[in-house]
């Protein structure tokens, strides 16, 4: 079976390595094109398109996939991907967190297959996995469907389940649905092969979107309650990193755990901040959050007990 790959991060790397291991020929990847990062803001090409040059395997970096683009470059870069998908003997696409909308052209040429990182329909969209945590919910997955021009809307071909653990970030939680999706989309494809693979509807019920993550939401409002504050700390954990500001400083808070203690503290107050009892914030509800992990402007991610001897926190209060 032959397979072209459309993705762009690591969560997308790690499936397309599966696939190549698996024995799958894979003709072409479509990944995003490159993007400056790091401090000196280079060009940096995606996680995909790493493991597909370090394999020889072509890859595209169209700018867009709609020919109908008002924008006359990406309008003639997705004429000229579309003509090379047309071009390319394939069996089927697989799709993960590629960034770019498939147009119906596209989803036209052959199946196209998508991992998403969640149990659908719950999730549909940008952010799963943040969401998720955000949330709170107990259990998430990976849903194998089959693209049609909705978002996430097509009829579901494998899922499989996993349980958030009670310190679960984003990072973790990615990395094992990552792992999950990985080894399902195999799973899919080789039923396919067998004519083994049978498509659901998606329930009506239960929709939700994970829109897409901006880094104004990091702000932390310690009005929320001690849980909700917690989970969004994990939930932004790696990217963009939750934050309160403290005497204008701002401080990102990369670990948290609700206290069962009550406090009636102001919002935001720092209830203590010493080596016995850790760095204790009071919330909104009444309850309060220690605070495990915390990272100042230019310096690294300490544990709380490290922090605090390079930055005294007590009887101060987050803004």
């Amino acid at each position: 079976m032959k397979v072209i790959f459309a993705g762009t991060p690591e969560f997308a790397a790690v499936a397309l390595q599966s696939l190549h291991q698996a024995g799958f020929e894979i003709p072409l990847v479509l990944t995003q094109p490159d993007r400056p990062a790091g401090r000196g803001m280079h060009l940096q090409p995606s996680a995909v398109k790493q493991f597909a040059t370090a394999h020889g395997i072509e890859v595209l970096q169209p700018l867009s996939l709609r020919t109908d683009s008002k924008d006359p470059q990406r309008a003639e870069e997705a004429k000229a991907a579309h003509a090379r998908l047309l071009a390319t003997d394939y069996d089927v696409m697989v799709v993960a967190a590629y960034g770019l909308i498939l147009p119906r052209a596209t989803l036209d040429i052959k199946p196209c297959l998508n991992i998403h990182g969640s149990l659908l329909p719950r999730w549909r969209g940008a952010a799963p996995i943040h969401r998720a945590i955000e949330a709170g919910d107990d259990e998430t997955g990976v849903t194998i469907m089959q693209m049609e021009e909705g978002l996430d809307t097509g009829p579901m071909l494998l899922i499989e389940r996993v349980t958030i653990g009670a310190q679960d970030n984003t990072g973790m939680l990615h990395d094992k649905l990552a792992a999950l999706g990985a080894k399902m989309i195999v799973q899919a494809l080789q039923k396919m092969q067998q004519g083994k693979l049978e498509a659901v509807p998606q329930p009506e019920a239960g929709v939700t979107y994970a829109a897409k993550i901006s880094k104004e939401e990091a702000a932390l409002d310690f009005s929320q309650s001690a849980l909700e504050v917690g989970l969004k700390i994990r939930a932004f954990n790696p990217f963009p990193g939750a934050h309160g500001s403290i005497n204008g400083v701002i401080v990102k808070l990369w670990g948290a755990e609700a206290m069962e203690a009550d406090s009636a503290a102001p919002a935001g107050q720092i209830i203590a901040a010493d080596a016995q009892h850790g760095i204790i914030v009071a919330c909104g509800d009444g309850g309060s959050l220690r605070l495990t992990e915390l990272q100042k402007p230019g310096g690294k991610r300490l544990p709380a007990a490290e922090f605090i001897k390079g930055f005294p926190l007590e009887g101060l209060r987050f803004a």
